[in-house]
């Protein structure tokens, strides 16, 4: 094998792919990166084997081949080189041996067919989405998701796909983040899969806020994502999603309006005292006020009053106040409401001008 590329061309895909590379290998060909080469294309491939990313680069090439490098090595070596380098890319008894102006590297290898490879995705659907449309959906419900829930089928993030809509729900038994967007999916029925929560955070940190589209490819047990020279594939997990609709609070008649930002501020004020493991704080509701109290184990008290748009039945609750911060962080909406029945009952958080979007916060004892 034999190439030469500048050194942002190659640190670009090098840095999109690194996120999938295992740091703590089971395997020592995980740690590496499976670079394959035809007469014009460069290929660069990362697995931890729950999920895939893969990157070609239009390059022209002198001597085709297939070998595998230590990745992170890789790109710290690209990453040192100044910005104009360009990188002259061999492969000679089993070492690869890279040059850029006086700077000689010389990397140990593993044949290509020690990288191990995900199985091939069986298409249930495919459709495409705009950049921004899918980074919202996710980036609004993604921080419920559980971590290392021993209900497995909580640690990861719903979509749920229909002929016209995308929805993603998150939960952690606790609270739960709720999405949809329109799509055009070409499917007739309603399809569901769980994707885990390391496939999220990556497909996260891939998309950009752009219109360019992508396409979403929905197998039995994978799901592939298609950007523009770019692919991930994340395996999905086997378990059956609780029904978010059974959920949902409907007999809210206790509506409390608040401006969001000032809500968030004395969210924060009340938080600094409160329990720092439980994070549980009072709120009190009366007419066109709220009333936040916090203690903490050190008999330490926090009470901050903030004006709201109430005119329900006085209701005293506890809930987890790190919860509400995080729904009330995740957008820009200028108001916010709250529906709740009474002290006992979750409450439905929601945005006027966002009606895509809901969120469940249950009550805590205090």
């Amino acid at each position: 094998m034999k190439f030469q590329i500048e050194k942002e061309t190659l640190l670009n895909p090098l840095q999109q792919i690194i996120g999938a590379v295992e740091k703590r290998q089971t395997m020592p060909a995980l740690s590496n990166v499976l670079i394959r080469t035809t007469e014009n294309s460069l290929t660069l491939t990362a697995t931890d084997l729950e999920i895939e990313l893969v990157s070609q680069i239009n390059i022209i090439v002198d001597e085709p081949g297939e070998i595998t490098v230590p990745a992170r090595k890789l790109l710290d070596i690209c990453k040192s080189l100044s910005n104009e380098a360009s990188i002259k890319f061999s492969v000679t008894e089993n070492k690869a041996l890279i040059q850029s102006g006086r700077s000689r590297f010389t990397l140990s290898t593993l044949p290509a067919n020690d990288f191990p490879a995900l199985d091939t995705i069986n298409s249930i659907c495919e459709f495409e989405i705009p950049q921004k449309t899918l980074h919202d959906i996710i980036d609004k419900t993604a921080f419920a998701m559980a971590q290392q829930d021993v209900r497995y089928y909580l640690n990861g993030l719903m979509l749920e796909v229909s002929a016209n809509y995308l929805r993603a729900v998150a939960t952690d038994g606790h609270r739960l983040a709720y999405c949809e967007k329109e799509t055009n999916a070409d499917i007739a029925d309603i399809k569901q899969v769980i994707l885990p929560r390391k496939g999220v955070l990556e497909l996260v940190r891939l998309l950009s806020d752009t219109e360019s589209n992508v396409k979403i490819t929905l197998g039995s047990n994978h799901l592939q994502v298609d950007f523009d020279g770019l692919r991930l594939t994340s395996k999905l997990i086997d378990g059956r999603f609780p029904d978010y609709n059974r959920v949902m609070p409907t007999d809210g008649t206790n509506i409390m309006t608040a401006d969001r930002e000032h809500l968030r501020h004395a969210l924060l004020r009340a938080s600094i005292l409160s329990n720092e493991k439980y994070r549980g704080i009072r709120l009190i509701l009366q007419k066109n006020l709220i009333k936040l109290q916090a203690q903490n184990p050190d008999q330490e008290q926090a009470d901050v009053e903030q004006e709201v748009v109430y005119a329900g039945d006085d209701i005293e609750i506890g809930f987890n106040v790190t919860y509400m911060l995080d729904v009330l962080n995740v957008t820009n909406s200028d108001m916010v409401q709250a529906a709740l029945k009474d002290s006992n009952s979750s409450f439905l958080l929601t945005f006027p001008d966002q009606t895509d979007c809901k969120y469940v916060i249950m009550p805590m004892r205090l």
